[in-house]
């Protein structure tokens, strides 16, 4: 194991900028993650783990031929994005980008939703309910953030997510499949009367909902019944209501 005493360290620096650059990220193919338990998941599915940064010794289930360097606890924090970095941070492969999702299947879109904490916690919560793909258009949050990694709390590694056009959106629409809007809309059909589990249903930002472009192209509009006086709902607590629906049907 190779040991690493300088914050100029090349591998520092590299590792640095995977946190905190989503361009540099997308450039060289590649994400940060902070934790042995992430690390643990990452090997468990078969992520391509690049080099491991530790300052607790390499774990003994790490697989051969993963580079792991050690370095001190306050090199580790100069590297992480976090305020509260573990003693172990490490690089992955990212995901080939490119891909449709199947002909059949719901699909969950998330249109302008911006925080990454929300964007990984509805890929955790899509991964937990067996739904098979989750789609980002527009200005969502990278999946690969750091905070979005961690939102996901593993699911990083297991969800299958795609990242699409608008028109690449409107592909979605098939002879079997139905895409649906959620918003808050006179004409919007009560979700718990709709058929969702072969549907594509896309959510906007907390803020501004759906953009106009998106309304138009969706089939019809569905809501989520709420109290009077209730305006809205968190776009993550909204997505998993949508995902449930999808699943228990």
């Amino acid at each position: 194991m190779t040991e690493i005493k300088s914050r100029k360290n090349p591998l520092i620096v590299h590792l640095k900028k995977l946190g905190a650059d989503g361009d540099y990220r997308h450039e060289r193919g590649e994400f940060l993650c902070d934790g042995e338990k992430l690390l643990r998941e990452a090997v468990q599915n078969g992520a391509e783990v690049r080099a491991v940064l530790t300052s607790a010794g390499t774990p003994p289930w790490l697989p051969d031929g993963v580079p792991v360097y050690a370095a001190g606890q306050d090199i580790l924090a100069s590297v992480s994005p976090l305020k509260n970095p573990q003693s172990v941070l490490f690089s992955c492969a990212a995901p080939a980008p490119g891909g449709e999702p199947a002909a059949e299947g719901a699909v969950l879109v998330l249109e302008n939703i911006q925080d990454p904490g929300n964007v990984g916690t509805v890929l955790r919560t899509a991964n937990a309910l067996g739904i098979g793909t989750v789609v980002l258009t527009g200005s969502c949050a990278d999946p690969y953030n750091p905070k979005t990694i961690r939102a996901t709390m593993g699911a990083i590694f297991r969800q299958r997510i795609l990242t699409l056009s608008f028109d690449g959106v409107a592909a979605l629409r098939t002879a079997r499949r139905r895409l649906y809007g959620a918003a808050l809309a006179p004409d919007s059909r009560n979700i718990r009367d709709v058929a969702l589990h072969n549907a594509a249903v896309v959510i906007g930002s907390e803020g501004r909902g759906l953009s106009r472009e998106m309304l138009g192209l969706c089939d019809e509009k569905i809501i989520i019944p709420m109290s009077p006086g209730s305006e809205s709902l968190n776009a993550a607590a909204a997505a998993a209501i949508v995902l449930w629906e999808m699943a228990r049907q």
